[in-house]
């Protein structure tokens, strides 16, 4: 774990964590008894470890004053430019694989977060089981470890890395990369198959099958991009803008 990037909202993601924390119909050990007191005893100690990162000003300064941004007008304010060469791409350029945080990873925080009806296995961080409400596809999907079956829920990084390399990335820093791969902000629970079909598309050339999530997805694009000073082409400003501009009143997401 890096110790110079703010990865985890205390505001945000873990309160939600620690909020859910205290229900035990979805915080369950596989074959055990209800573990919401170690989830949050494990939430409480990431906070106190994540207290201690000097925050990165990357473009919102707060949470109240992108609350109270449109996702339109957050839009017109992104850079536009072309598409800059893909030389020098490497997904380690930005993680070896997920974060890890208190003993938790990245990817079983996300699902935490996403799925409800969790059972853990009994470290207390791995989901065992759970149910998705698949934002991209808006079916539901019963989520269950193991080969052959994990691969149906996986965790999509909304502005995907090869496209956030293209537009910016290669010139912020390794923290700041580090961020990005494993923030909470650019990662949704996904159908996987559906998320292997979006591949590195940005707006311009993918959009989720679920018409209804559209207006938060690209949403949450522009709230990334802002947040790490990445640019838009302008093709993909069009498609955004398309979106958009049937919900004018979108606002940019924090979590």
């Amino acid at each position: 774990m890096r110790s110079s990037t703010n990865l985890w909202s205390t505001s945000s993601f873990l309160g939600r964590l620690l909020s859910r924390g205290w229900h035990s119909r979805n915080w369950q050990v596989a074959g055990g008894r209800p573990q919401a007191s170690r989830i949050t005893a494990v939430a409480t100690a990431i906070a106190l470890t994540v207290a201690g990162f000097g925050a990165v000003d990357l473009g919102v300064s707060t949470p109240s004053q992108a609350k109270s941004t449109t996702a339109l007008s957050a839009l017109n304010l992104l850079p536009v430019k072309g598409r800059a060469p893909k030389t020098g791409y490497l997904r380690s350029a930005f993680s070896n694989g997920w974060g890890r945080f208190n003993g938790c990873d990245t990817r079983n925080l996300i699902l935490q977060r996403d799925l409800t009806n969790i059972q853990y296995r009994t470290d207390g961080c791995t989901v065992q089981t759970g149910t998705l409400k698949d934002p991209y596809t808006g079916k539901v999907i019963d989520f269950v470890r193991g080969v052959g079956t994990s691969n149906a829920v996986q965790i999509d990084h909304v502005v995907a890395l090869s496209d956030a390399w293209q537009k910016g990335a290669q010139k912020i820093s390794s923290a700041q990369r580090y961020s990005l791969y494993n923030d909470p902000l650019n990662l949704l629970a996904v159908d996987g198959p559906t998320n292997e079909s979006k591949s590195d598309s940005d707006a311009a050339s993918w959009l989720p099958p679920n018409k209804g999530f559209r207006c938060a997805y690209v949403a949450r694009q522009v709230a990334v991009k802002t947040k790490y000073a990445l640019w838009v082409t302008s093709a993909e400003k069009q498609a955004i803008a398309a979106v958009l501009n049937g919900c004018p009143k979108q606002k940019l997401p924090t979590k």
